[in-house]
């Protein structure tokens, strides 16, 4: 049995928990804050394959084919629901964006079909604005709660022994020669035989005075949250340009994100009221989101939140075990679309954790690509 000390309570962190709990390891996971405080609780919620990119495409296959039984698995609803995923433009431009993108991924084997006249779209989506021209339609994409789902996974982590520390924050890892040895927390030092870093935006502070280098670059995002209305949305929907997106959720909310911003302050230090958007914030994201869903002018609002964002330079997460410290995983960077992923991340966490070839191709995944330089600055997809 293995001592597993896991950093981070959102979904790929509480995911990895339950399957290595599961499997009879000896697991502690950590969350400075309260499991999914962070992306996997402000997120949009959507489980999508479509917009991916091509190297993410087969984890977003296998996720969705796992959130199907989701549920089941771990005794909880998880409010799971396939509806379909919306990918909308607005101008004759993002209609051909999306033309190319349906060509590019039914290249690839997924069913993704182009709605060519706002006729076809309102057949899936009938509240959809007849402003928008085209859009990608995925049939087998949909969306879950986000909280519940990552509440989940800890809680089945928990009943097969896991120990889950809420409140504790993780300081340093440690290490003698080569190898891991535990983490200093703000509560106790808990040795360690593997630590898997799944802590978002504090992933590169930690792995830094390892010598690691996991570039990132913080943004941040607002969601709006509605008041619960009649059921008229199934699919959850974006834009071309990635800034905007949309669902309603299985109580009847509706939850609206913004795009990403610039963020200027310390990721390991915030709080609620510091990421909180303004009224012209809010007023924006609705704005916004009303040009293409105008039901979203007329929805009383709830609440609203701020989330940060941890982007790489490609937008791909970083999935990988590196050979020096041995003992590391590192699960960081999935750019604000890894909720989707997380049943999977998760499960390669284990994988990686374990000393196992890792069940789906992560070559495109290995911190060791960011040596090598990447060119084009990527920008984050938010709706899943």
């Amino acid at each position: 049995m293995l001592r597993i000390v896991i950093i981070g309570g959102g979904i790929t962190g509480a995911a990895a928990a339950a399957e290595l709990a599961r499997e009879g390891q000896s697991v502690t996971l950590i969350e400075k804050r309260g499991i999914a405080a962070m992306a996997s609780g402000w997120t949009l919620g959507g489980i999508r394959q479509s917009g991916r990119d091509p190297a993410e495409l087969p984890l977003a296959r296998a996720a969705v084919a796992i959130w199907g039984k989701l549920s089941e698995t771990l005794g909880a609803d998880v409010e799971y629901r396939r509806g379909g995923n919306l990918r909308l433009a607005r101008t004759p431009a993002e209609a051909e964006v999306i033309r190319a993108l349906v060509l590019a991924q039914q290249t690839l084997g997924l069913e993704l079909h182009f709605l060519s006249d706002h006729a076809a779209i309102r057949d899936v989506a009938p509240e959809i604005s007849r402003n928008v021209l085209a859009a990608s339609y995925c049939p087998t994409d949909g969306h879950a709660n986000p909280v519940k789902a990552t509440q989940a996974f800890a809680r089945f982590a928990r009943s097969h022994g896991a120990a889950i520390r809420e409140g504790v924050a993780a300081l340093a890892i440690t290490v003698e020669g080569d190898r891991v040895t535990g983490v200093d927390t703000s509560a106790a030092f808990i040795p360690a035989d593997r630590v898997i870093v799944a802590a978002g935006v504090n992933a590169r502070s930690l792995l830094s005075p390892l010598g690691t280098d996991l570039p990132l670059s913080i943004r941040i995002t607002h969601v709006v949250q509605s008041e619960p209305l009649p059921s008229c949305l199934l699919p959850v929907f974006g834009v071309a340009n990635a800034n905007c997106a949309g669902r309603q959720e299985a109580d009847g909310r509706f939850r609206f994100s913004s795009g990403a911003g610039a963020w200027p302050g310390d990721p390991s230090d915030w709080t609620e009221s510091s990421l909180a958007p303004s009224a012209s914030d809010i007023r924006s994201v609705v704005d916004r989101v009303a040009q293409v869903l105008p039901i979203a002018a007329k929805a009383p609002i709830a609440r609203a939140w701020g989330g940060l964002i941890d982007l790489t330079p490609d937008a791909l997460p970083v999935i990988d075990a590196p050979e020096n410290p041995s003992g590391l995983v590192i699960a960081a960077g999935f750019s604000g679309h890894g909720f989707c992923l997380g049943p999977v991340s998760g499960l390669l966490c284990a994988d990686l954790a374990l000393g196992r070839a890792p069940r789906h191709d992560i070559s495109a995944f290995r911190l060791a690509r960011f040596a090598r330089g990447v060119t084009t600055p990527a920008k984050p997809t938010l709706h899943g």
